[in-house]
């Protein structure tokens, strides 16, 4: 995978004791990496992270992102080539219940980072992860493009595209300049994300898991509300491969060209509603559901989707799993974890040979990091220059 880019880098992973942070130090210790970890403790119980054993299988820090000293001596320490910055407050109600908490994690928590990478002195590519709620939400029926304007009626929205803001102002300002370091960064941008081992509160397929394993309804609050449902290793795979790219193109000497922001989305038969979710994931594990609504629930948006063109064209990737194999494969890894209790070398077995499943549905649909690139040996796309496998090209947005 990523033409065995990522064996031995030191990859430094924001927020590695939370859901997505867990799967990612998974399939860089597969990869050859070696992954440091910077978090706090986890937040759930049980939490993948213990449940997978990861505490006791890479080198991590258990601190605040909003501790810019301690930040900034970490990644001196570490020394890293590549950081993924995970590290925030993530769910939308809980922004209502603490908002400030909300904004100094996933604000101030990312300028601490930056303001840290302005004194790193190797190479070093940087995927800031935010979020597709990002964005000024009209409920278009069309999927949101990296240039539309960005917003947020919701605190945690509101957090995402702050974050955003500061990325861009710290890359123009501190990163772009001819003395500046030889450090790139790029912002990310993914949907809804579901998966195994995800145990947060207030999110639909956690709640639908514990409902369905005590024998209880599954609660809908809001069965009309569509969302672009895509598996955890779907928005994986595209920081990998663009962290890959942004460090290619420094070490390279040919500049910062994808440093930029990517939607990283499922494709658009995902864009299904709670109410479909909850019928797929019953066709895996036979529950029933209701609707409950509460007069005075916060607001969430109801329709929000991801135009993903840029990274097709500039980066090779798109989705690999469609909608049903997406409920299919996270329900496996629920019904195994549940049912049969494996212990965390058994749990670590089951996620990597999910990962594998991925890479070969995804060598199949021949993606670029899966295949070594014969995809685009063989058909050149059209709408951008054929040296695109060279890392030659320049965003336009």
């Amino acid at each position: 995978m990523f033409d065995d880019f990522y064996r031995n880098k030191k990859v430094l992973i924001t927020g590695h004791t939370g859901f997505k942070g867990s799967w990612l130090s998974e399939w860089l210790l597969l990869l050859g990496a070696y992954p440091i970890g910077y978090s706090l403790e986890p937040e759930t119980n049980p939490s993948l992270f213990k449940q997978l054993n990861l505490e006791k299988r890479l080198e991590h820090q258990i601190s605040d992102i909003r501790c810019p000293d301690i930040l900034a001596d970490s990644i001196q320490a570490a020394k890293p080539d590549i950081i993924f910055h995970m590290a925030a407050q993530a769910l939308v109600r809980q922004s209502y219940v603490n908002p400030s908490l909300t904004y100094e994690t996933n604000v101030l928590g990312t300028v601490y980072l930056l303001n840290a990478l302005r004194f790193l002195e190797k190479p070093c590519a940087v995927v800031i992860i935010t979020s597709d709620k990002c964005y000024e939400n009209h409920e278009w029926l069309y999927g949101y493009r990296e240039n539309d304007p960005l917003g947020g009626r919701d605190p945690y929205s509101s957090s995402k595209a702050c974050a955003e803001l500061a990325v861009q102002s710290f890359r123009q300002s501190f990163f772009m300049t001819k003395s500046s370091n030889q450090v790139a960064i790029a912002s990310a941008r993914a949907g809804n994300v579901i998966g195994g081992g995800d145990w947060a509160r207030d999110r639909i397929l956690p709640d639908c898991i514990r409902a369905l394993s005590e024998e209880k309804s599954i609660v809908i609050r809001n069965p009309n509300a569509t969302r672009p449902w895509q598996h955890v290793l779907e928005p994986l795979s595209g920081y990998l491969v663009l962290a890959q790219h942004i460090y290619a193109d420094i070490n390279a000497a040919k500049g910062k060209t994808l440093c930029s922001s990517f939607n990283f989305g499922p494709s658009i038969e995902s864009n299904q509603s709670v109410e479909s979710l909850v019928k797929e994931v019953c066709r895996h594990w036979p529950g029933k559901w209701k609707i409950q609504s509460g007069a005075n629930e916060p607001h969430e948006a109801n329709l929000l989707s991801l135009n993903t063109d840029k990274a097709w064209h500039y980066l090779g990737w798109r989705p690999v799993w469609d909608f049903e194999t997406t409920v299919k494969e996270t329900m496996h890894w629920y019904r195994e974890k549940v049912e049969h209790r494996p212990d965390a070398e058994r749990t670590a077995e089951i996620t990597r040979k999910q990962i594998l499943a991925y890479h070969q549905q995804a060598k199949h649909k021949r993606q670029k990091w899966a295949d070594k690139g014969e995809y685009y040996e063989q058909n050149q796309i059209k709408s951008v220059s054929p040296r695109i496998r060279d890392y030659d090209v320049s965003p336009t947005y």
